[in-house]
């Protein structure tokens, strides 16, 4: 069987003589078949250099005809231009054309009304789809490369769902965002309705029902943390009010980043009022990493190494990039073997099968906040699968019986001060999320809680400007070691001043652990890229936490 293309622009008469040639062939020879392509003048020179570069032919004219080759497979052979398949016609079938030039030209007009037409009505029909609008900030961060597959399978919204992607980035990004786009389009998803790119602000979040934040590389050299917490609010005050403007009135913001997730989130509340309640931060990716720790630690014997191990009920309390306190009296394992064992829905507590305290008092501690510091617990396939995940309860509810930590607007819970972005456990159910303020044994102490407290209010008031400067907390006991330390009869001054510095360093965020919290695990971060730096160590930790190694 011979199987011919005949390709041109809808405008071109030789175009239509090729084409009626076909047809007299196809009709009249069992065996030949001929399958048609107009593309709109437009767009004409774009298509065939594409078909050229791809086949590796050279062709510059309309209409390009080739045969493919069905008996064997493998690319298509250029026959030419209306000529070749002429010659071709009268040399193998002894047909040939006889079309006078007027007639050419009317069909040519034809073929350019009717290839219009069907344009207009494919795309009225693609407008009766109303697809979920997401759209995703910084989308050359490494996290959106591992988002976009996962929001566009299925598991996420639903597999009824489809959704428009748009990926928001700045004008010298461009390049990056548009190869972003050919591999999400080379994904050949059926839920991914459209996906394309805007690299101008005012079109931001233009219809948007779901807007995932992330990490921004902020402009400008930032020597002080106080500089660091105000150059989050311009963007803060951009985004927020181009999301009141042009989002969808339900739009749904979900915020993640390596550092200052919660004020992020206070600060896009700020500025945009309307839909603050529909704002959250995500936790699930410090929650990640502590429950990685804790299966490691619990795969040690070799009767659990090779054992899939689920752990959940882990709660991560405070700021999810700062001074957070990872907190395991509820946390359970299932699928432990040991001594005690039960069907896939008996769990075991988590503290009760680790025996070594030393290890979650010190070691378990300081792995996270060496994540902490880093923003490990906020890269690549991590952080894409925590948004995915708190994006999926959102919508379709989480576990039932599971704890999930959340970040959202404290209203007085748990005797946490209103007005600040604060994780704590919570339950996903009916498109929303509900705070579980009736668990029980999970009281902080209010020296911990002051001190998580404390430094999300100042965070929130140096970054507005009511605060001149950053004061870290010091409970008595702080007080009581510094009387102590500035009584000692001799330090030289190298001494001092490296003690000073370390001290102003501990300062920021220190050791939550405390005598009455023995049973508890904490995470603590000393915000390295807060302290003043030089123009070369200033450098080195944004590229740390910019581009992400």
């Amino acid at each position: 069987m011979a199987k011919f293309v005949i390709a041109g622009r809808a405008d071109c008469p030789y175009y239509a003589k090729a084409e009626l040639l076909g047809d007299y062939l196809q009709k009249n020879l069992p065996d030949f078949r001929i399958y048609k392509i107009t593309q709109h003048p437009d767009v004409w020179e774009e298509w065939l250099r594409g078909v050229c570069e791809k086949n590796k032919w050279s062709h510059k004219t309309s209409p390009i005809i080739w045969r493919e080759l069905l008996d064997r497979g493998g690319k298509g052979l250029l026959l030419g231009g209306y000529n070749e398949f002429l010659e071709h016609a009268q040399l193998y079938y002894g047909v040939t054309s006889s079309m006078s030039t007027q007639l050419m030209m009317v069909i040519a007009k034809e073929n350019l009304k009717a290839h219009t037409e069907k344009e207009v009505e494919e795309k009225s029909l693609k407008d009766l789809v109303s697809p979920l609008q997401v759209w995703i900030t910084s989308a050359t961060t490494p996290a959106c490369y591992h988002l976009i597959p996962m929001l566009t399978s299925g598991e996420v919204f639903g597999m009824q769902t489809e959704i428009s992607l748009v990926l928001l980035g700045s004008k010298h990004v461009e390049e990056r965002l548009k190869a972003l786009v050919i591999e999400a389009e080379d994904l050949a998803s059926p839920l991914l309705h459209k996906v394309s790119i805007c690299t101008k602000e005012e079109e931001a979040f233009r219809g948007a029902q779901v807007v995932i934040i992330l990490d921004e590389h902020m402009d400008g050299e930032v020597y002080t943390l106080e500089d660091c917490l105000r150059s989050r609010v311009p963007l803060c005050r951009r985004y927020g009010g181009l999301m009141e403007k042009n989002a969808h009135a339900s739009v749904r913001v979900i915020v993640g980043g390596k550092s200052f997730v919660n004020l992020k989130t206070v600060l896009l509340m700020k500025f945009a009022p309307n839909i603050a309640r529909n704002m959250i931060a995500v936790a699930m990716g410090v929650e990640g990493e502590a429950k990685a720790a804790l299966a490691r630690k619990l795969r040690t014997t070799p009767a659990c190494e090779w054992t899939p191990l689920y752990i959940k009920d882990v709660i991560i309390w405070g700021n999810i990039s700062g001074n957070n306190y990872i907190d395991l009296r509820k946390a359970k394992v299932y699928n432990y073997k040991s001594a005690i064992c039960g069907p896939p829905h008996y769990s075991q507590p988590v503290l009760s099968l680790i025996f070594d305290s030393e290890w979650v008092k010190k070691e378990f501690v300081e792995t996270l906040k060496t994540l902490s510091v880093t923003g490990r617990h906020f890269r690549g396939i991590l952080a894409a699968h925590s948004i995915a995940t708190t994006l999926k309860y959102w919508y379709h509810g989480s576990p039932p019986g599971e704890i999930v930590s959340l970040g959202v607007l404290s209203e007085g819970q748990f005797g946490i001060p209103e007005g600040i972005v604060f994780s704590m456990p919570v339950k996903f159910e009916k498109g929303t999320w509900v705070v579980l303020t009736d668990l029980k044994d999970i009281e902080i102490s209010q020296q911990v809680m002051t001190r998580m407290t404390n430094d999300l209010i100042q965070e929130k008031l140096v970054a507005l400007g009511d605060l001149p400067t950053f004061q870290s907390y010091k409970s008595e006991t702080d007080l009581s070691k510094r009387h102590e330390e500035l009584i000692v009869p001799h330090i030289d001054d190298h001494q001092d001043e490296q003690r000073v510095s370390d001290e102003h360093k501990d300062s920021l965020y220190s050791d939550l652990v405390t005598d009455e919290e023995k049973d508890l695990a904490m995470s603590e971060v000393d915000f390295l890229d807060m302290i003043p730096q030089t123009t070369s160590e200033k450098l080195l930790q944004e590229s740390i936490n910019d581009s992400e190694g």
